[in-house]
């Protein structure tokens, strides 16, 4: 597509999108998207989304300001819900978005960061979880625990009470949930293995 009257390609491209006539590709590199999972800012504003394919694989997008996507990671790296995590005193943190859905659902504040185990844990992310009450989850294996251990330390004297909590009987939250356990057990299980700083 040329424009002429010297517009560039990508603002081309963006009306046509935004018109519908240039749809999102649902494919790339060979899954097909089952799930987004937007990042925002403290106000709300999209900073970039996690893509979840089928088969399992993930994805970083960024909006490109023309209703597009640019395929790399943002610049600014957040936690996952990270305006609901500044209004929470009491936060989850678990490896993964779809956990996290999970524990919301259930009536939870819960986060994560993108990447999964093999993602740095940034000092933003730290500070932002400072002064609160903070559940860690580990995913059942051991990239998982050694996630959480990297995360304890980092918050160990920033937040109000830390807790690490692993669960029997499931690799994950949701599998656990799926088993047939409840919110309350789950409250029981924190209020029992509390650790007090």
């Amino acid at each position: 597509m040329k424009c002429h009257a010297g517009c560039p390609q990508i603002a081309v491209i963006g009306a046509l999108k935004a018109r519908g006539l240039w749809p999102e590709h649902e494919r790339r590199q060979g899954g097909l998207i089952v799930a987004t999972y937007d990042y925002t800012d403290e106000h709300g504003n999209l900073l970039y989304q996690v893509v979840r394919y089928q088969p399992k694989d993930f994805k970083q997008r960024r909006p490109d300001g023309c209703g597009g996507w640019i395929w790399r990671k943002g610049a600014r790296q957040v936690l996952y819900r990270l305006p609901e995590v500044l209004e929470a005193p009491i936060v989850f943190v678990v490896e993964g978005e779809r956990d996290v859905e999970t524990l919301r659902s259930q009536g939870f504040v819960a986060t994560t960061n993108a990447g999964g185990a093999k993602a740095p844990w940034l000092q933003d992310f730290t500070e932002s979880l400072g002064g609160r009450e903070v559940i860690l989850i580990p995913y059942n294996d051991a990239p998982g625990r050694a996630r959480v251990l990297t995360i304890a330390r980092a918050l160990l004297g920033k937040a109000a009470r830390l807790v690490v909590l692993e669960l029997e009987g499931g690799k994950d939250i949701t599998d656990w949930f799926a088993r047939g356990h409840s919110e309350t057990e789950l409250i029981a299980l924190v209020e029992g293995q509390a650790v007090s700083q």
